[in-house]
């Protein structure tokens, strides 16, 4: 059965981003980017995947990805509306109009449209990729988390997981470091 994966970059203090949804203080090293492209290379941008190397590459983890408003919109400074043309792309907005027949809005019912994608029928996995209250909102839902935590502290921005209280165990499976100091998780629920 196809997971909900949530694979995502945060700070040592639990921020995916900053408050205006910056991400470029994570110190991204040559040795952990070349490891993004070779292990995850579906997680490049279209638009940058030319110059990373994956162009014409075969999705290897994903084939499909769930984001929310807030993680979609800085695509559109590119600028594109359809960021990850190499997948099927959801983005959960009651408020967002797109006119691109590549990304699907959905405008309410994330636990839905979770529920139907993991019933299809598909060797690929399904890349939650953002953000924080969407993953709030799907947490019962994740089934792996992947976390790439930089070794910064933010202070504050958007949380990893924002939503109500519900303790919720994963198991530790796997880690990896990085000459950057970064250490990639990896979580299986309990």
């Amino acid at each position: 059965m196809r997971k909900l994966i949530y694979y995502v970059g945060a700070s040592l203090d639990g921020y995916i981003a900053g408050p205006g949804g910056e991400f470029g203080f994570f110190p991204l090293s040559p040795d952990m980017a070349t490891w993004i492209t070779e292990r995850y290379p579906e997680t490049i941008p279209t638009h940058l995947r030319r110059d990373a190397g994956v162009e014409g590459r075969s999705n290897s983890t994903f084939d499909t990805l769930v984001m929310g408003r807030g993680t979609y919109e800085p695509a559109l400074t590119v600028p594109t509306t359809s960021p990850y043309a190499h997948l099927r792309q959801y983005v959960v907005s009651s408020t967002l109009s797109i006119d691109d027949d590549t990304v699907t809005v959905v405008p309410d019912d994330p636990i839905g449209l979770v529920r139907r994608l993991k019933a299809e029928e598909s060797d690929k996995h399904i890349w939650l990729c953002g953000g924080g209250r969407l993953a709030g909102s799907l947490m019962a839902e994740i089934d792996e988390l992947i976390i790439k935590s930089y070794p910064v502290l933010s202070g504050g921005g958007i949380a990893l997981v924002d939503g109500p209280f519900d303790p919720t165990l994963f198991t530790p499976t796997r880690r990896e470091t990085f000459d950057n100091g970064a250490v990639v998780s990896w979580f299986s629920r309990s």
